[in-house]
């Protein structure tokens, strides 16, 4: 019941500094990070662990089929240049460049640890970036471009996240290991099969579980296949929000998009706030003097970023 209590009190918190971030027209996640640090030095201030595998399914995989209903197949298309651009530039340098830097400042880290670390910060965040766009009313094709590099950058950074841990746990880099992350045909597939059963589907609510049920369970399909489940629950994400509107009935798909956009929302924001809450006990497995050399490091990747 304790941690009952605490979930309660972060998401309310959470709900308050969102609804502040969103007064003084702010990214909210900058909020919420913050606020989750500063909830962290509080005394008896609650400590979640939760496994990596868990982390990156229950708040990757929905948010990304959230973000391809965001991003249109013909935008993405008719976008390929610039958004290619944008990925390769904001991910793929950024995340090379943090990895230098590191390597120059701790040359102990192993390379690919190196190149996690630039993967987790490479990304930007382009809802935070479109947050502060909107106001301006610039033009709509900005602004598309800006909800397809989300789909894009996050995908790809996730995915050179996951290889590069692969390579830290292996202590080698096998192009044969790591072939399997690149398969796109199961996402389609995977996604062909689950409109065709939810077309089926009458009863809203029961449409509604099992849309979360065959989220999850494809990107428990695809790490058990040993394949990327970022790539995977992508190619189903374009592919569902595609060809939902031809299958899927009107009465089931509005409610459905109102129910996602809730639950991303309280996924992201407990996200946020996660990732404050980590400050402490980090800090509190380091030596004092091991402290400065870390935040220096810190500083020279916020630079790099």
């Amino acid at each position: 019941m304790k941690q009952l209590e605490q979930l309660l009190g972060l998401f309310v918190a959470a709900v308050i500094l969102a609804a502040l971030a969103r007064r003084v027209k702010a990214p909210y996640p900058v909020f919420l990070a913050l606020g989750g640090a500063c909830i962290a030095f509080i005394p008896g201030a609650p400590v979640f662990a939760l496994p990596p595998e868990l982390v990156l399914a229950l708040f990757i995989a929905p948010v990304l089929l959230d973000a391809a209903y965001d991003a249109s197949p013909r935008d993405l298309k008719d976008n390929w240049v610039p958004l290619t651009s944008l990925v390769v530039f904001a991910v793929g340098l950024t995340t090379a460049a943090v990895a230098l830097v590191v390597r120059a400042l701790l040359p102990e880290m192993p390379w690919a640890a190196a190149i996690a670390l630039g993967s987790i910060v490479a990304p930007p965040d382009a809802a935070a970036a479109t947050a502060v766009l909107r106001p301006l009313r610039p033009p709509q094709r900005i602004l598309t471009i800006l909800e397809g590099e989300s789909l894009l950058n996050d995908a790809s950074a996730l995915l050179i996240y996951r290889l590069a841990v692969g390579a830290v746990a292996a202590h080698s880099f096998s192009i044969p290991a790591v072939a399997p992350n690149f398969c796109l045909v199961v996402g389609p597939v995977l996604g062909w099969i689950v409109l065709r059963l939810l077309g089926r589907v009458e009863h809203v609510p029961t449409a509604i579980i099992l849309q979360f049920v065959t989220t999850f369970g494809v990107w428990i399909l695809a790490d058990r296949l040993g394949l990327s489940g970022v790539l995977t629950m992508v190619c189903y994400a374009i592919t569902v929000a595609r060809t939902a509107p031809a299958v899927m009935p009107a009465r089931i798909r509005i409610p459905s998009y109102a129910v996602w956009e809730a639950v991303v929302f309280a996924l992201n924001i407990l996200a946020f706030i996660f990732i404050g809450l980590q400050i402490r006990p980090i800090l509190a497995s380091l030596d004092p003097g091991d402290r400065t050399r870390y935040f220096a490091l810190a500083g020279a990747v916020l630079l790099t970023v």
